[in-house]
């Protein structure tokens, strides 16, 4: 049987930096911040797949219906010979797509590319064990970093799924989209999902659960922060804030201080004071238009080939290619 090979792109020293880095810089600012990628080490990776199994968070089950109705079309469309997924985390929903390709024939490998090679190792072994004859060459990395050392046999279809290019403001979502356009030859194509814009009570209460789970995964950024710099944030100190941004279109997560706070961060050199009810944002899930998917799309080179949907419209799947060509 085959193994799932590994590559490691993530120095833990590297890492750590960058983390300390965007502490003293979030937690400095006049308006405190911090990067939504830090929620996600092994606890807060298992508590978002908690999530994406609630009454409350529709994404997850819209994409996933979107991907079964059409993922025998976007294999015969494509033709690809290596899936890459950025993100993939478990690569559950990807696994209709694996499945297509499989009755299609024609696909080799498969390219998944996450922060966590604890979870990544996990599902590039599930994956060769369910796949036979596909080779599995897992990429441990960060996807918001140059891409350039992207394996597979061409042509690749590069897949983002979740909405994950929400939580990028807009100058970073160009940054992005032209990193994937740069490591794509003519021909290459890009599967995208993308949340859409809808009432505000349905999506607030996507990022607000009754049972208090996004809560605690928007509290475990701290308790990274507490584990690898040393911090004594106490998580419970900050009450979790969803609210709905109609002037940019996008969710705001935030952690609102319960009472005046004083914490220190040794592994920053930072002492960081709250005053009670003070705000430190942690995550934007930016929802879209389908013209505004296309422009973005297109600005960064890409042709948009097809659009879907799911039948309620919650939510919409994107698949675009390197080439000229006419949009439909």
């Amino acid at each position: 049987m085959n193994e799932a090979r590994i590559e490691v792109h993530r120095d833990p020293t590297e890492v750590t930096e960058t983390l300390r880095e965007d502490v003293r810089e979030g937690l400095s600012a006049r308006a405190k911040w911090l990067p939504s990628k830090w929620f996600y080490d092994a606890r807060g990776s298992e508590l978002f797949e908690h999530i994406t199994r609630l009454p409350e968070y529709y994404p997850t089950r819209a994409e996933r219906d979107i991907l079964r109705a059409h993922a025998a079309e976007i294999a015969a469309v494509t033709g690809a010979r290596t899936v890459v997924e950025l993100g993939s985390g478990s690569s559950e929903k990807t696994r209709l797509l694996l499945d297509a390709f499989a009755a299609h024939g024609g696909l080799r490998e498969f390219v998944p590319l996450d922060v966590s090679e604890a979870a990544l190792s996990a599902s590039a072994e599930a994956t060769v064990a369910d796949y036979v004859g596909l080779r599995v060459h897992g990429v441990v990395a960060d996807f918001t970093e140059p891409l350039e050392f992207l394996p597979g046999t061409p042509p690749r279809m590069v897949v983002f799924l979740g909405s994950t290019i929400g939580n990028f403001p807009p100058d970073e979502r160009a940054k992005f989209l032209a990193s994937v356009r740069s490591v794509l030859a003519d021909g290459e194509w890009f599967l995208l999902g993308t949340d859409l814009v809808k009432d505000a009570g349905t999506l607030v209460r996507a990022y607000d659960d009754a049972v208090g789970v996004t809560a605690a995964f928007n509290r475990n950024v701290l308790r990274v922060i507490n584990d690898r710099l040393g911090a004594d944030f106490d998580p419970e100190e900050f009450e979790h804030v969803a609210r709905w941004d109609d002037r940019n279109e996008w969710i705001e997560m935030r952690l609102r201080a319960c009472r005046d706070l004083t914490v220190s961060v040794p592994g920053a050199d930072l002492t960081v004071t709250f005053v009670e009810g003070e705000e430190l944002r942690t995550e934007i899930s930016a929802k879209f238009r389908p013209e505004g998917v296309r422009a973005e799309l297109a600005e960064a080179g890409f042709t948009l080939r097809h659009w879907w949907t799911d039948p309620a419209g919650l939510f919409g799947v994107s698949l675009a290619q390197v080439a000229d060509g006419v949009i439909r």
